[in-house]
């Protein structure tokens, strides 16, 4: 294998870290949302978009601001700063456009948000470890 040849194998598994990382954040953002819809007996596909896309574009926002593409499976560099940008972008949103943002929602969603967007990455982080040890 030549070198530039290396580089590119490099670079598109680094690309796909990233993209994968992205992805798993969005698709727990939406799960989020319909166990909420859920839970409140609600039509979940009918209002999944409107109770996602505010997070949805919060997490996006904290992808940007906290330079996640960098370190986009890292525990506290990433996974922290996402996690309060996007429940605090998601509230800020939520309340701008006439949604609900009673302190129980924020309790509930900020707690459910810091397991999935942080939990992924610390799990990950915990079986990378383990494997490391046994090899």
């Amino acid at each position: 294998m030549t070198d530039s040849s290396s580089r590119r194998t490099t670079d598109a598994v680094v690309v796909r870290r990233r993209v994968t990382a992205f992805v798993i954040d969005a698709v727990l953002i939406v799960i989020f949302a319909a166990i909420g819809r859920a839970s409140h007996t609600e039509g979940i596909l009918a209002g999944l978009w409107t109770t996602s896309w505010p997070f949805l574009l919060a997490l996006v926002v904290g992808w940007v601001l906290s330079l996640a593409w960098r370190a986009p499976l890292a525990v506290v560099r990433t996974g922290l700063p996402v996690w309060a940008i996007t429940v605090a972008g998601g509230m800020l949103l939520r309340a701008v456009t006439g949604q609900g943002v009673q302190i129980a929602f924020v309790i509930v969603a900020a707690s459910v948000l810091l397991l999935f967007l942080v939990g992924w990455r610390g799990l990950l982080a915990l079986l990378r470890r383990r494997s490391r040890t046994r090899s």
